[in-house]
């Protein structure tokens, strides 16, 4: 097996059961979503929110942001190179936790003027963490046997070594 197949059936395999769909089918979904959602309303989901988040470069960033979360989105929707879609979403949920969300802990976050503290932390939290959690998740089992990864690993398994 070739160098290139090696990785990609690494990548690929799973033994996680079909019920991982339903993770993969909340986590593309939302991540897609949210991905249009900042093209469609930039002055509330995207650049705007980037800038008043106090991120420099707020156009670019939020840009970036969008194409990564439609991007990976989709690919974890079809379960095609999961484990790769994953590493990124984990990024970017645990920046969008220390950027926007941690800061309510001090009472210090521009995006919520009015929350402070761990109760508003958690509550304002909890969608971020089930992400994180759930790209985390996908990164450790894989796609499920419901996915295109789960049908790449026997062509890649089948090609024949040099």
């Amino acid at each position: 097996m070739s160098i290139t197949g090696s990785r990609i059936t690494r990548l690929s395999s799973t033994s996680a059961p079909a019920a991982v769909v339903l993770i993969r089918f909340y986590l593309g979904v939302i991540f897609l979503c949210e991905g249009i959602q900042k093209f469609l309303n930039p002055d509330q989901l995207g650049a705007g929110r980037f800038d008043k988040a106090g991120i420099p470069a707020p156009g670019f960033f939020a840009s970036l942001d969008s194409i990564f979360e439609i991007g990976c989105g989709a690919l974890i929707l079809a379960g095609l190179f999961t484990r790769v879609a994953a590493v990124p979403m984990i990024v970017n949920m645990a920046g969008a936790l220390l950027i926007t969300k941690l800061p309510i802990l001090s009472g210090d976050a521009p995006l919520f003027t009015t929350e402070a503290g761990w109760w508003d932390f958690i509550h304002e939290s909890r969608v971020d963490l089930a992400m994180l959690c759930g790209s985390v998740f996908l990164l450790i089992v894989g796609a499920g046997i419901w996915s295109l990864d789960a049908r790449l690993r026997p062509a890649a398994a089948a090609t024949p070594s040099r």
